[in-house]
């Protein structure tokens, strides 16, 4: 059985949070932890019609923000990734300068001390450079820092298909591919055999970089 702790932070995009735990359920082998910050809980309201009662139907377990003491802070506690969604910049800023004040921050702290997958999906636009450098440092200690930034070459139709898309990106890099992850495999008729992409010529040709 694979754990993984999912925490919803207080920024715009609490679905992504809410996916991360909706596709780890459907998976018989992965436990899930969550962890809602009162700003996170806050944005789930405002953002969905969703609640705390939806995130406890998803997940396996629910931890407080302030119990320092549940299972995730510990090194000994066994978890196999954790992924922030989304991931404030308060919690970005605690993260990258181990301010271990609340259980998400402390959880974070545990997986890149344990050297641990730790996926941080930083919802915030435009950067600053003080931003830019809370990123550089949280990356220098460990973790992955994964903006969710939509891939449009999949030529998504909804926000949910971007919200599908993103989680899926966010479970390969903790190390917890999903098979219904969709993927580039190549524009349409442009591949060979062997799964290689081919290019026909014609108008548009690239010829190079």
């Amino acid at each position: 059985m694979r754990r993984l702790i999912v925490a919803i932070t207080g920024a715009s995009g609490a679905l992504l949070g809410v996916e991360a735990l909706r596709r780890a359920a459907a998976e018989p082998d992965i436990e899930t932890h969550a962890i809602v910050t009162g700003a996170g809980l806050q944005t789930l309201h405002e953002e969905t019609d969703l609640g705390l009662a939806d995130v406890r139907s998803l997940a396996d377990h629910v931890h407080k923000n302030n119990d320092l003491a549940a299972p995730p802070a510990s090194g000994s506690f066994r978890s196999d990734a954790m992924i922030v969604a989304p991931c404030s910049v308060t919690t970005l800023s605690s993260i990258a300068n181990s301010y271990d004040a609340n259980l998400v921050v402390r959880a974070a702290d545990v997986m890149l001390k344990e050297r641990r997958p730790l996926v941080l999906l930083f919802r915030e636009t435009p950067f600053h450079l003080g931003h830019i450098r809370l990123m550089e440092q949280a990356t220098m200690s460990g973790a992955i820092v994964m903006p969710p930034m939509p891939a449009f070459y999949l030529r998504p139709q909804t926000v949910d298909d971007i919200v599908v898309q993103t989680v899926g990106r966010a479970f390969d890099l903790a190390g917890m591919p999903l098979d219904d992850t969709q993927r580039w495999n190549g524009p349409p008729g442009r591949r060979t055999r062997d799964g290689e992409r081919a290019w026909n010529g014609g108008e548009g040709d690239p010829g190079g970089d």
